[in-house]
């Protein structure tokens, strides 16, 4: 078992930044892949960017090429999201997520465990 516990979401103004965190704990962290996704209200829970077991390696959605960074420290078991000049359309409960095949990626069926999500409000 992995048990993954998010923080760091608020309220941010449109133009503004916030890092997430993600605290892992139970099975060796540094053997899975991580990702982080979002869900906003009444829509479905979406990709944001995901990390491989190294942190070697990152891939991102699109919409937030550029503006968001995953990262992670293998030592301190966390990985963080640094978004920067959010939009309100950002928007969303944020979730992290661990794949124990270590690899990135964008698939949520590739993930076996899941953080209870940190709200990130982005106002006009």
């Amino acid at each position: 078992q992995v048990q993954l516990v998010e923080s760091g979401g608020g309220l941010v103004q449109a133009g503004g930044s916030l890092r997430l965190s993600c605290a892992a704990s139970g099975r060796t962290f540094s053997n899975y892949a991580m990702g982080w996704f979002r869900q906003a209200p009444g829509k479905e829970r979406e990709f944001v960017g995901s990390i491989s077991w190294s942190g070697g390696r990152t891939v991102y959605t699109n919409i937030v090429k550029g503006r968001f960074t995953v990262s992670r420290d293998n030592a301190k078991n966390i990985i963080y999201l640094q978004m920067n000049s959010l939009k309100p359309d950002d928007t969303a409960v944020y979730y992290c997520a661990a794949s124990s095949g270590a690899i990135e990626t964008a698939r949520t069926n590739d993930y076996n465990y899941w953080g209870q999500g940190t709200q990130v409000t982005v106002s006009f």
